[in-house]
């Protein structure tokens, strides 16, 4: 979850571009980083539309021809999953005739583009499309899918209840919520069982709570209740009840039944200087806690100390090159996320790597993958981890060779991340992997 602790990394637009045609992916990648905005890049339209899900882009560019998926159905998938959020679309495509753009623009682009692509002109495009957005999102305060209030609307309600608690010390709660497991649901049921699960929820936490508590969907699978004039201990009740109760809801599949829980940080606010920012970054760190300590649970939050809420992430660095293995080093022992304690370790090669059994650590892990090394290089240590049953937990960022096209080609279409190309500088590398970590919230 992104809080406003995030708000240099959320200003930044992340662009996701879907094409097959490598070439001009890298080229297009490569010009909108240098307009300073974080670009990530499909071949494999499937990774595609999950990405798409799990990142939230602000933009994307579609090509119409693919092989496995025609563009207009991932447009159309899209569309289908949010048509009234605005994320702007691009289509592009070398057929520019009439009633394809017809078709693309009924599908839900917002915009259609001939290739070739003349980059000045895609730029500007892209910056008229985010600016759109901004005012769309400045301007909305019921979220589309499940009729809750959004996050923009949630500091106009806290500012209110500290002006209460000026006026009577009337203090209030705060609670984060997060349904469990929600990607596996996603990925196995499909997006459309997700939205159903989404609906379902909201519509539970509206039925459930009291009329003087306001319940807002913050992001994904993320909620948000501010209970008023409610007590830490008072807090913890409502929102057990509210897990319990929920555990007894049940989803149809082929075949059978399921159902969902949910994890809970509660964080009482009993002074009027404390900001919306800190309470809610005390409430998802105990919300964190709570998944930590099995899930389907709630924990709570006094703000101090915060470190022993971080969430570990295990980051692994593979690099046959010394000097590389210890820039890297350096550069991620500095870094510093609220959330995510790094546990960091360094391999010359992928057997070493495997060899360590690293990836038994339970929790999220992220690779940092060099893809040309003599033993085991960056290509077929993706090639193993695809084979992983729960690799949905494992992200990768590859390093790779200026003119290696045929190894980003590789990566991509082997559930790579996101990529780079050598020489680097420090300071872009370092600003790259905290976006992605950031955004992986």
């Amino acid at each position: 979850m992104e809080i406003n602790d995030y708000k240099k990394v959320e200003n930044v637009p992340l662009i996701q571009i879907i094409d097959e045609d490598v070439s001009m992916l890298i080229k297009v990648k490569e010009s909108l980083e240098g307009q300073g905005w974080m670009v990530v890049a499909n071949t494999e339209p499937r990774k595609a539309i999950t990405q798409y899900f799990d990142l939230n882009p602000d933009c994307v560019i579609i090509d119409l021809h693919l092989q496995d998926i025609s563009g207009f159905q991932i447009l159309g998938d899209f569309q289908n999953h949010n048509n009234q959020q605005f994320v702007p679309k691009i289509i592009t495509s070398n057929i520019n005739d009439r009633q394809t753009r017809i078709t693309a623009y009924k599908l839900g682009a917002d915009d259609f583009i001939e290739k070739p692509l003349d980059m000045e002109e895609l730029t500007v495009r892209i910056e008229r499309l985010l600016k759109r957005k901004k005012i769309f999102d400045q301007s909305v305060l019921l979220d589309e899918l499940t009729q809750l209030y959004n996050r923009k609307f949630l500091l106009d309600v806290f500012e209110r209840n500290i002006k209460d608690l000026i006026r009577t010390k009337q203090i209030f709660s705060i609670a984060i919520l997060d349904l469990d497991h929600f990607k596996y649901i996603n990925d196995t049921f499909g997006h459309l069982s997700g939205d159903k699960v989404l609906k379902t929820f909201a519509n539970f936490l509206k039925q459930a709570t009291r009329s003087s508590d306001t319940v807002f969907r913050y992001g994904g699978e993320e909620f948000v209740i501010l209970f008023q004039n409610t007590n830490q201990n008072e807090g913890v009740e409502i929102v057990t009840r509210l897990i319990n109760d929920f555990s007894k809801v049940q989803f149809d599949k082929e075949g059978g039944v399921y159902s969902v829980t949910f994890s809970a940080g509660v964080f009482t606010v009993n002074h009027p200087e404390i900001l919306l920012e800190s309470a809610l970054k005390a409430a998802d760190l105990a919300l964190y806690k709570a998944k930590e300590n099995g899930r389907a649970r709630v924990e709570i939050s006094n703000l101090t100390p915060l470190e022993q809420f971080k969430k570990t992430l295990f980051v692994s660095v593979i690099d046959d090159d010394a000097i590389i293995r210890t820039m890297l080093t350096r550069i991620l022992k500095i870094m510093n996320f609220d959330h995510y304690e790094l546990n960091l370790e360094v391999f010359e090669d992928g057997i070493q790597f495997f060899e360590s059994n690293r990836l038994a650590e339970i929790g999220e892990h992220f690779l940092i993958l060099d893809g040309a090394m003599p033993v085991m290089d960056g290509i077929e240590i993706l090639q193993k981890v695809k084979t992983i049953e729960k690799r949905r937990d494992i992200h990768v960022f590859m390093l790779t060779g200026r003119k290696s096209e045929s190894d980003i080609e590789r990566a991509l279409k082997l559930g790579a991340d996101d990529y780079m190309t050598k020489p680097f500088s420090i300071k872009e590398f370092q600003a790259r992997i905290e976006r992605l970590i950031k955004r992986m919230r």
